[in-house]
Protein backbone atom coordinates (compact mmCIF):
# COMPACT_ATOMS: atom_id res chain seq x y z
CA UNK A 1 0.00 0.00 0.00
CA UNK A 2 1.14 3.06 -1.26
CA UNK A 3 0.51 6.22 1.34
CA UNK A 4 0.34 9.65 0.48
CA UNK A 5 -0.74 12.70 2.49
CA UNK A 6 -3.64 13.56 -0.14
CA UNK A 7 -4.80 11.06 -3.55
CA UNK A 8 -6.53 13.30 -5.90
CA UNK A 9 -9.08 10.88 -8.24
CA UNK A 10 -8.79 13.02 -11.56
CA UNK A 11 -6.32 14.90 -13.32
CA UNK A 12 -8.03 17.77 -15.14
CA UNK A 13 -8.01 21.56 -14.17
CA UNK A 14 -9.00 21.05 -10.77
CA UNK A 15 -6.96 18.08 -9.96
CA UNK A 16 -3.97 19.57 -11.26
CA UNK A 17 -3.87 22.46 -9.57
CA UNK A 18 -5.21 21.07 -6.17
CA UNK A 19 -2.12 18.67 -6.37
CA UNK A 20 0.08 21.93 -7.03
CA UNK A 21 -0.90 23.71 -4.21
CA UNK A 22 -0.95 21.17 -1.57
CA UNK A 23 2.58 20.43 -2.59
CA UNK A 24 3.49 23.43 -2.40
CA UNK A 25 2.17 23.16 1.49
CA UNK A 26 4.74 21.07 1.53
CA UNK A 27 2.51 17.68 1.53
CA UNK A 28 2.75 14.75 -0.28
CA UNK A 29 -0.18 14.17 -3.77
CA UNK A 30 -0.58 11.76 -5.73
CA UNK A 31 -3.09 12.06 -9.30
CA UNK A 32 -4.72 8.65 -10.27
CA UNK A 33 -6.10 9.19 -13.85
CA UNK A 34 -7.25 7.09 -16.50
CA UNK A 35 -7.25 9.31 -19.08
CA UNK A 36 -5.65 12.40 -20.23
CA UNK A 37 -4.12 14.37 -17.85
CA UNK A 38 -5.29 17.59 -18.44
CA UNK A 39 -9.10 16.27 -18.68
CA UNK A 40 -11.53 17.19 -20.58
CA UNK A 41 -10.66 21.13 -21.24
CA UNK A 42 -7.79 20.91 -22.66
CA UNK A 43 -8.38 18.08 -25.39
CA UNK A 44 -12.27 18.18 -26.39
CA UNK A 45 -13.87 21.30 -24.85
CA UNK A 46 -12.43 24.68 -23.98
CA UNK A 47 -8.98 24.45 -25.76
CA UNK A 48 -10.02 23.06 -28.92
CA UNK A 49 -13.32 25.22 -29.24
CA UNK A 50 -11.83 28.37 -28.99
CA UNK A 51 -8.76 27.42 -31.19
CA UNK A 52 -11.94 26.42 -33.79
CA UNK A 53 -13.83 29.63 -32.92
CA UNK A 54 -10.79 32.05 -33.18
CA UNK A 55 -9.92 31.87 -36.80
CA UNK A 56 -12.94 33.25 -38.25
CA UNK A 57 -13.50 35.74 -35.48
CA UNK A 58 -10.28 37.28 -36.20
CA UNK A 59 -11.15 37.44 -40.25
CA UNK A 60 -14.37 39.24 -39.14
CA UNK A 61 -12.41 41.87 -36.81
CA UNK A 62 -10.30 42.60 -39.57
CA UNK A 63 -12.91 42.81 -42.32
CA UNK A 64 -15.14 44.96 -39.73
CA UNK A 65 -12.63 48.00 -40.04
CA UNK A 66 -12.60 49.37 -43.63
CA UNK A 67 -9.26 49.54 -45.02
CA UNK A 68 -8.65 46.31 -43.62
CA UNK A 69 -11.24 44.87 -44.83
CA UNK A 70 -10.06 45.35 -48.55
CA UNK A 71 -7.43 43.01 -47.59
CA UNK A 72 -9.77 40.09 -46.24
CA UNK A 73 -11.28 38.60 -49.09
CA UNK A 74 -10.38 34.75 -48.90
CA UNK A 75 -12.50 32.80 -47.12
CA UNK A 76 -11.16 30.18 -44.19
CA UNK A 77 -8.34 27.52 -44.71
CA UNK A 78 -10.50 24.68 -42.46
CA UNK A 79 -7.40 22.87 -42.94
CA UNK A 80 -5.16 24.81 -41.44
CA UNK A 81 -8.32 25.52 -39.20
CA UNK A 82 -8.01 22.05 -37.84
CA UNK A 83 -4.23 22.15 -38.08
CA UNK A 84 -3.46 25.14 -35.42
CA UNK A 85 -6.49 23.32 -33.57
CA UNK A 86 -4.57 20.19 -33.13
CA UNK A 87 -1.01 22.02 -32.44
CA UNK A 88 -2.85 23.38 -28.91
CA UNK A 89 -4.22 19.71 -28.25
CA UNK A 90 -1.23 17.54 -29.09
CA UNK A 91 -4.26 15.35 -30.63
CA UNK A 92 -4.72 14.15 -27.22
CA UNK A 93 -0.96 13.46 -26.45
CA UNK A 94 -0.67 14.06 -22.57
CA UNK A 95 3.03 13.61 -22.00
CA UNK A 96 3.61 17.57 -21.62
CA UNK A 97 1.31 17.63 -18.93
CA UNK A 98 2.19 14.42 -17.20
CA UNK A 99 5.62 15.76 -16.86
CA UNK A 100 4.99 18.64 -15.70
CA UNK A 101 3.21 17.00 -12.31
CA UNK A 102 6.24 14.85 -12.29
CA UNK A 103 8.10 18.32 -12.72
CA UNK A 104 6.31 19.86 -9.63
CA UNK A 105 6.68 16.90 -7.46
CA UNK A 106 3.00 15.09 -7.89
CA UNK A 107 3.34 11.54 -8.50
CA UNK A 108 0.87 10.49 -11.33
CA UNK A 109 -0.67 6.49 -11.15
CA UNK A 110 -2.29 5.84 -14.27
CA UNK A 111 -5.65 3.53 -14.01
CA UNK A 112 -9.22 3.98 -12.82
CA UNK A 113 -9.54 4.89 -9.47
CA UNK A 114 -12.41 3.84 -7.03
CA UNK A 115 -13.09 4.49 -3.16
CA UNK A 116 -12.48 1.69 -1.23
CA UNK A 117 -13.04 2.79 2.27
CA UNK A 118 -12.48 5.78 4.34
CA UNK A 119 -8.59 7.49 3.11
CA UNK A 120 -8.81 4.47 0.45
CA UNK A 121 -8.27 4.23 -3.42
CA UNK A 122 -8.35 1.16 -5.21
CA UNK A 123 -6.42 1.64 -8.36
CA UNK A 124 -6.95 -0.67 -11.36
CA UNK A 125 -4.14 0.02 -14.10
CA UNK A 126 -3.97 -0.15 -17.93
CA UNK A 127 -3.45 -3.80 -17.60
CA UNK A 128 -5.60 -5.14 -14.97
CA UNK A 129 -3.61 -4.80 -11.64
CA UNK A 130 -4.87 -3.54 -8.78
CA UNK A 131 -2.73 -0.85 -6.58
CA UNK A 132 -3.99 0.85 -2.95
CA UNK A 133 -3.50 4.51 -1.95
CA UNK A 134 -3.80 5.17 1.60
CA UNK A 135 -4.43 9.17 2.19
CA UNK A 136 -3.70 10.45 5.29
CA UNK A 137 -5.46 13.63 5.34
CA UNK A 138 -7.84 13.60 2.23
CA UNK A 139 -8.75 12.18 -0.95
CA UNK A 140 -10.37 15.05 -3.62
CA UNK A 141 -12.39 13.69 -5.87
CA UNK A 142 -11.50 15.91 -9.45
CA UNK A 143 -13.10 13.66 -12.11
CA UNK A 144 -15.44 16.40 -13.48
CA UNK A 145 -18.78 15.28 -16.00
CA UNK A 146 -19.80 13.53 -19.11
CA UNK A 147 -22.34 14.18 -21.65
CA UNK A 148 -25.56 13.96 -20.88
CA UNK A 149 -27.31 11.93 -23.68
CA UNK A 150 -31.72 12.39 -23.90
CA UNK A 151 -33.63 9.37 -24.73
CA UNK A 152 -33.69 9.79 -28.19
CA UNK A 153 -35.37 6.51 -30.48
CA UNK A 154 -31.83 5.58 -32.60
CA UNK A 155 -29.47 7.90 -30.71
CA UNK A 156 -26.93 4.93 -29.49
CA UNK A 157 -26.70 3.39 -33.58
CA UNK A 158 -25.71 6.71 -35.41
CA UNK A 159 -22.24 7.56 -33.73
CA UNK A 160 -23.84 10.60 -32.53
CA UNK A 161 -21.15 13.64 -31.94
CA UNK A 162 -20.91 15.21 -28.13
CA UNK A 163 -18.54 17.76 -27.03
CA UNK A 164 -15.32 15.69 -27.79
CA UNK A 165 -16.31 14.53 -31.51
CA UNK A 166 -17.35 18.54 -32.37
CA UNK A 167 -14.06 19.67 -31.07
CA UNK A 168 -11.78 16.96 -32.30
CA UNK A 169 -12.91 16.06 -35.63
CA UNK A 170 -11.05 15.92 -38.42
CA UNK A 171 -13.08 16.94 -41.41
CA UNK A 172 -16.11 19.45 -41.77
CA UNK A 173 -19.29 18.01 -42.05
CA UNK A 174 -21.53 19.27 -45.22
CA UNK A 175 -24.30 19.27 -42.70
CA UNK A 176 -24.64 19.18 -39.32
CA UNK A 177 -27.88 19.27 -37.15
CA UNK A 178 -27.23 20.38 -33.36
CA UNK A 179 -29.49 19.55 -30.56
CA UNK A 180 -29.32 22.10 -27.90
CA UNK A 181 -29.28 25.74 -27.19
CA UNK A 182 -26.38 26.18 -24.27
CA UNK A 183 -23.12 27.24 -24.86
CA UNK A 184 -21.79 24.27 -26.34
CA UNK A 185 -23.99 24.13 -28.64
CA UNK A 186 -24.14 27.85 -29.81
CA UNK A 187 -20.00 27.67 -30.30
CA UNK A 188 -20.08 24.92 -31.91
CA UNK A 189 -22.81 26.04 -34.78
CA UNK A 190 -20.89 29.07 -34.99
CA UNK A 191 -17.47 27.43 -35.22
CA UNK A 192 -18.86 24.65 -37.76
CA UNK A 193 -20.95 27.22 -40.14
CA UNK A 194 -17.98 29.28 -40.51
CA UNK A 195 -15.78 26.16 -41.89
CA UNK A 196 -18.58 25.62 -44.42
CA UNK A 197 -20.99 23.21 -42.42
CA UNK A 198 -24.18 23.60 -43.21
CA UNK A 199 -25.70 24.19 -39.44
CA UNK A 200 -29.28 23.84 -38.36
CA UNK A 201 -29.86 24.23 -34.75
CA UNK A 202 -32.94 22.56 -32.61
CA UNK A 203 -33.41 24.38 -29.43
CA UNK A 204 -36.23 23.39 -27.61
CA UNK A 205 -37.02 26.15 -25.72
CA UNK A 206 -38.21 29.49 -27.06
CA UNK A 207 -34.39 30.95 -26.50
CA UNK A 208 -30.70 30.35 -26.55
CA UNK A 209 -28.78 30.13 -23.10
CA UNK A 210 -31.64 29.81 -20.94
CA UNK A 211 -30.79 31.24 -17.35
CA UNK A 212 -28.87 34.04 -18.90
CA UNK A 213 -30.15 37.51 -19.71
CA UNK A 214 -32.68 37.33 -22.45
CA UNK A 215 -30.96 40.06 -24.27
CA UNK A 216 -27.90 37.71 -24.51
CA UNK A 217 -29.46 35.13 -26.23
CA UNK A 218 -31.29 37.42 -28.84
CA UNK A 219 -27.87 38.41 -29.69
CA UNK A 220 -26.28 34.96 -30.41
CA UNK A 221 -29.52 34.16 -31.91
CA UNK A 222 -29.23 37.15 -34.26
CA UNK A 223 -25.62 36.34 -34.80
CA UNK A 224 -25.94 32.75 -35.57
CA UNK A 225 -28.70 33.64 -37.67
CA UNK A 226 -26.54 36.38 -39.71
CA UNK A 227 -24.08 33.36 -40.23
CA UNK A 228 -26.70 31.23 -41.96
CA UNK A 229 -27.54 29.13 -39.09
CA UNK A 230 -31.13 28.07 -39.40
CA UNK A 231 -32.25 27.89 -35.87
CA UNK A 232 -35.52 26.19 -35.25
CA UNK A 233 -36.81 27.42 -31.77
CA UNK A 234 -39.49 25.07 -30.10
CA UNK A 235 -38.91 21.87 -31.97
CA UNK A 236 -37.22 18.62 -30.41
CA UNK A 237 -35.78 15.76 -32.65
CA UNK A 238 -37.68 12.91 -31.29
CA UNK A 239 -35.78 9.64 -33.97
CA UNK A 240 -32.56 9.68 -35.73
CA UNK A 241 -31.63 6.86 -38.11
CA UNK A 242 -28.14 6.51 -40.42
CA UNK A 243 -28.48 4.92 -43.99
CA UNK A 244 -25.77 2.63 -44.05
CA UNK A 245 -25.32 2.94 -47.61
CA UNK A 246 -25.06 6.42 -47.87
CA UNK A 247 -23.92 7.13 -44.41
CA UNK A 248 -26.72 10.14 -43.85
CA UNK A 249 -28.23 10.94 -41.20
CA UNK A 250 -32.62 11.75 -40.92
CA UNK A 251 -33.91 13.52 -37.90
CA UNK A 252 -37.55 13.69 -37.33
CA UNK A 253 -38.72 16.27 -35.05
CA UNK A 254 -41.59 16.45 -32.67
CA UNK A 255 -43.13 19.58 -35.45
CA UNK A 256 -43.07 16.59 -38.44
CA UNK A 257 -40.34 17.44 -40.31
CA UNK A 258 -37.45 15.31 -40.93
CA UNK A 259 -33.56 16.70 -41.55
CA UNK A 260 -30.95 15.21 -43.55
CA UNK A 261 -27.26 15.50 -42.36
CA UNK A 262 -24.10 13.80 -41.96
CA UNK A 263 -23.82 14.38 -38.72
CA UNK A 264 -25.54 14.81 -35.15
CA UNK A 265 -24.30 17.15 -32.02
CA UNK A 266 -26.33 16.59 -28.89
CA UNK A 267 -25.22 19.32 -26.51
CA UNK A 268 -28.20 19.10 -23.87
CA UNK A 269 -26.10 18.84 -20.75
CA UNK A 270 -23.28 17.50 -18.17
CA UNK A 271 -24.24 14.62 -15.87
CA UNK A 272 -21.17 14.01 -12.79
CA UNK A 273 -18.97 11.54 -13.57
CA UNK A 274 -19.22 9.27 -10.54
CA UNK A 275 -21.20 5.76 -11.53
CA UNK A 276 -17.63 3.95 -11.53
CA UNK A 277 -16.13 6.10 -8.41
CA UNK A 278 -17.00 3.19 -5.71
CA UNK A 279 -18.96 5.69 -3.47
CA UNK A 280 -21.26 3.06 -2.13
CA UNK A 281 -17.99 1.97 0.05
CA UNK A 282 -18.04 5.69 1.85
CA UNK A 283 -21.98 5.40 2.12
CA UNK A 284 -22.73 7.62 -1.36
CA UNK A 285 -25.26 6.82 -3.51
CA UNK A 286 -23.68 6.20 -7.46
CA UNK A 287 -24.24 8.47 -10.01
CA UNK A 288 -24.62 11.52 -7.75
CA UNK A 289 -23.46 14.84 -7.43
CA UNK A 290 -21.35 15.82 -4.99
CA UNK A 291 -22.33 18.63 -2.96
CA UNK A 292 -19.72 20.47 -0.57
CA UNK A 293 -19.16 23.14 1.55
CA UNK A 294 -17.14 26.48 0.84
CA UNK A 295 -14.17 24.29 1.74
CA UNK A 296 -14.70 21.58 -1.05
CA UNK A 297 -15.84 19.06 1.60
CA UNK A 298 -18.33 16.79 0.71
CA UNK A 299 -21.21 17.70 3.23
CA UNK A 300 -22.63 13.64 3.57
CA UNK A 301 -19.87 12.46 4.86
CA UNK A 302 -18.06 12.66 8.02
CA UNK A 303 -15.05 14.04 8.60
CA UNK A 304 -12.27 16.16 7.40
CA UNK A 305 -10.86 13.63 4.43
CA UNK A 306 -13.26 13.68 1.46
CA UNK A 307 -13.21 16.76 -0.73
CA UNK A 308 -14.59 17.14 -4.48
CA UNK A 309 -13.67 19.95 -7.04
CA UNK A 310 -14.83 21.29 -10.13
CA UNK A 311 -17.74 19.78 -12.13
CA UNK A 312 -18.76 17.06 -9.87
CA UNK A 313 -19.69 19.18 -7.12
CA UNK A 314 -22.40 20.86 -9.44
CA UNK A 315 -21.77 24.44 -8.04
CA UNK A 316 -19.88 26.09 -10.53
CA UNK A 317 -19.25 23.92 -13.47
CA UNK A 318 -16.90 26.17 -15.43
CA UNK A 319 -12.80 25.38 -15.57
CA UNK A 320 -11.67 28.89 -14.44
CA UNK A 321 -14.01 27.89 -11.31
CA UNK A 322 -12.61 24.33 -10.77
CA UNK A 323 -8.99 25.84 -10.40
CA UNK A 324 -10.98 28.41 -8.32
CA UNK A 325 -12.07 25.52 -6.16
CA UNK A 326 -8.84 23.26 -6.15
CA UNK A 327 -6.85 26.53 -4.52
CA UNK A 328 -9.52 26.98 -1.85
CA UNK A 329 -9.57 23.36 -1.05
CA UNK A 330 -5.76 22.56 -1.13
CA UNK A 331 -5.73 25.92 1.38
CA UNK A 332 -8.41 24.04 3.68
CA UNK A 333 -6.66 20.90 3.55
CA UNK A 334 -3.34 22.61 4.51
CA UNK A 335 -4.74 24.58 7.27
CA UNK A 336 -6.68 21.23 8.79
CA UNK A 337 -3.37 19.46 8.15
CA UNK A 338 -1.54 22.02 10.69
CA UNK A 339 -4.39 21.67 13.07
CA UNK A 340 -6.49 24.85 12.33
CA UNK A 341 -10.10 24.70 11.84
CA UNK A 342 -10.45 26.50 8.11
CA UNK A 343 -13.65 28.53 9.69
CA UNK A 344 -15.00 29.87 6.56
CA UNK A 345 -17.55 32.78 5.91
CA UNK A 346 -14.46 35.65 5.89
CA UNK A 347 -13.24 35.21 2.54
CA UNK A 348 -9.93 33.54 3.43
CA UNK A 349 -8.02 31.73 0.98
CA UNK A 350 -9.89 28.33 1.87
CA UNK A 351 -13.19 29.21 1.44
CA UNK A 352 -14.64 29.24 -2.32
CA UNK A 353 -17.24 32.05 -1.55
CA UNK A 354 -17.24 33.63 -4.68
CA UNK A 355 -19.14 30.24 -6.05
CA UNK A 356 -22.41 31.88 -4.76
CA UNK A 357 -22.41 35.45 -5.74
CA UNK A 358 -19.51 36.06 -8.92
CA UNK A 359 -19.51 33.47 -11.01
CA UNK A 360 -17.81 34.99 -14.46
CA UNK A 361 -19.37 32.73 -17.74
CA UNK A 362 -18.00 33.65 -21.62
CA UNK A 363 -19.40 32.67 -24.61
CA UNK A 364 -17.49 33.09 -27.60
CA UNK A 365 -20.05 32.64 -30.38
CA UNK A 366 -20.26 35.58 -32.68
CA UNK A 367 -21.01 38.29 -31.31
CA UNK A 368 -19.24 37.02 -28.25
CA UNK A 369 -21.31 37.36 -24.47
CA UNK A 370 -20.46 37.39 -21.04
CA UNK A 371 -21.86 37.50 -17.32
CA UNK A 372 -21.10 37.17 -14.00
CA UNK A 373 -22.99 37.40 -10.83
CA UNK A 374 -27.08 37.57 -10.66
CA UNK A 375 -29.52 38.28 -13.45
CA UNK A 376 -32.26 40.82 -13.08
CA UNK A 377 -34.88 37.98 -12.43
CA UNK A 378 -32.37 35.98 -10.24
CA UNK A 379 -32.01 39.33 -7.97
CA UNK A 380 -35.42 39.94 -8.17
CA UNK A 381 -36.30 36.50 -6.66
CA UNK A 382 -33.67 36.75 -4.06
CA UNK A 383 -35.58 39.88 -2.81
CA UNK A 384 -32.82 42.91 -3.08
CA UNK A 385 -34.16 46.32 -4.39
CA UNK A 386 -32.94 45.85 -8.13
CA UNK A 387 -32.23 48.70 -10.41
CA UNK A 388 -31.06 47.91 -13.75
CA UNK A 389 -28.79 50.07 -16.01
CA UNK A 390 -28.48 49.41 -19.86
CA UNK A 391 -26.22 51.02 -22.06
CA UNK A 392 -25.84 50.54 -26.08
CA UNK A 393 -21.82 50.06 -25.94
CA UNK A 394 -22.03 51.23 -29.73
CA UNK A 395 -22.75 54.90 -28.38
CA UNK A 396 -18.95 54.32 -26.52
CA UNK A 397 -16.38 55.95 -28.87
CA UNK A 398 -13.61 53.16 -27.76
CA UNK A 399 -16.02 50.68 -29.70
CA UNK A 400 -16.68 52.79 -32.84
CA UNK A 401 -12.96 53.31 -33.57
CA UNK A 402 -12.61 49.46 -32.52
CA UNK A 403 -15.42 48.08 -35.40
CA UNK A 404 -17.46 50.05 -38.00
CA UNK A 405 -20.18 48.13 -37.44
CA UNK A 406 -19.81 47.68 -33.47
CA UNK A 407 -22.78 46.38 -31.64
CA UNK A 408 -23.20 45.34 -28.16
CA UNK A 409 -24.82 46.07 -25.05
CA UNK A 410 -24.28 46.15 -21.15
CA UNK A 411 -26.71 45.53 -18.53
CA UNK A 412 -26.22 46.18 -14.57
CA UNK A 413 -27.91 44.54 -11.96
CA UNK A 414 -28.05 46.95 -8.96
CA UNK A 415 -28.34 46.45 -5.59
CA UNK A 416 -29.84 49.82 -4.49
CA UNK A 417 -29.71 49.00 -0.54
CA UNK A 418 -26.04 48.85 -0.59
CA UNK A 419 -25.57 50.34 -3.34
CA UNK A 420 -23.52 47.86 -5.62
CA UNK A 421 -23.19 45.90 -8.68
CA UNK A 422 -24.86 42.46 -8.04
CA UNK A 423 -24.92 41.75 -11.82
CA UNK A 424 -23.50 42.12 -15.32
CA UNK A 425 -23.81 41.09 -18.87
CA UNK A 426 -21.99 42.41 -21.72
CA UNK A 427 -22.65 41.19 -25.40
CA UNK A 428 -20.05 42.66 -28.25
CA UNK A 429 -16.91 42.61 -29.22
CA UNK A 430 -14.67 41.78 -26.77
CA UNK A 431 -17.44 41.02 -23.96
CA UNK A 432 -15.14 38.21 -23.15
CA UNK A 433 -12.43 40.39 -21.80
CA UNK A 434 -14.87 43.32 -20.43
CA UNK A 435 -16.20 41.03 -18.13
CA UNK A 436 -13.39 40.54 -15.64
CA UNK A 437 -14.10 44.56 -14.80
CA UNK A 438 -17.77 43.78 -13.12
CA UNK A 439 -15.99 40.75 -11.49
CA UNK A 440 -13.95 42.74 -9.55
CA UNK A 441 -16.68 45.32 -8.79
CA UNK A 442 -19.35 42.30 -7.35
CA UNK A 443 -16.58 40.25 -5.38
CA UNK A 444 -15.28 43.59 -4.19
CA UNK A 445 -18.71 44.93 -3.36
CA UNK A 446 -17.32 47.80 -4.34
CA UNK A 447 -19.63 50.70 -3.74
CA UNK A 448 -20.72 52.55 -7.11
CA UNK A 449 -19.86 56.17 -5.43
CA UNK A 450 -16.20 54.68 -5.19
CA UNK A 451 -16.40 53.09 -8.43
CA UNK A 452 -17.05 56.25 -10.29
CA UNK A 453 -13.53 57.27 -9.04
CA UNK A 454 -12.10 54.14 -11.59
CA UNK A 455 -11.74 56.32 -14.85
CA UNK A 456 -11.23 54.19 -17.72
CA UNK A 457 -8.58 54.99 -20.74
CA UNK A 458 -9.73 56.90 -23.30
CA UNK A 459 -10.64 56.20 -26.64
CA UNK A 460 -11.51 52.16 -25.07
CA UNK A 461 -14.41 50.04 -24.86
CA UNK A 462 -13.70 50.10 -21.21
CA UNK A 463 -15.23 53.24 -21.59
CA UNK A 464 -18.60 51.93 -21.30
CA UNK A 465 -18.25 52.00 -17.32
CA UNK A 466 -18.15 55.61 -17.35
CA UNK A 467 -21.58 55.66 -19.30
CA UNK A 468 -23.45 52.47 -17.37
CA UNK A 469 -22.20 55.39 -13.81
CA UNK A 470 -23.52 58.22 -15.58
CA UNK A 471 -26.86 56.39 -16.78
CA UNK A 472 -27.13 55.16 -13.07
CA UNK A 473 -26.78 59.12 -12.29
CA UNK A 474 -23.67 59.47 -10.97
Amino acid sequence: MDTYDVVVLGGGPGGEVVADRLVRSALTAVVVEADTVGGECSYRACVPSKALLRPDAARAEARSVDGARQAVTAALDPERVLARRDRFTGRGDDTGQADWLEGAGIALVRGHGRLAGERLVEVTGPDGTVRTLRARRAVVVCTGTEPALPPLEGLDRIGVWTNRQATTADAVPERLVVIGGGAVACEMATAWRSLGSSVTLLVRDQALLIGWEPCAGEEVARGLSDLGVAIRFGVSAVRVARDEATRAVTVDTDDGTALVCDEVLVAVGRRPRTADLGLDAVGLAAHDWLPVDDTCRVTAVEGDWLYAVGDVNHRAPLTHMAKYQARACAAAIAERAAGRPAVTGGRQQWSAEADHVAVPQAVFTRPEVASVGLTERAAREAGLAVRVVEYRIDDVAGAALHADDYRGLAKLVVDETRGVVVGCTLTGPMATELIHTATVAIVGEVPLERLWHAVPAFPTVSEVWLRLLEAYGL
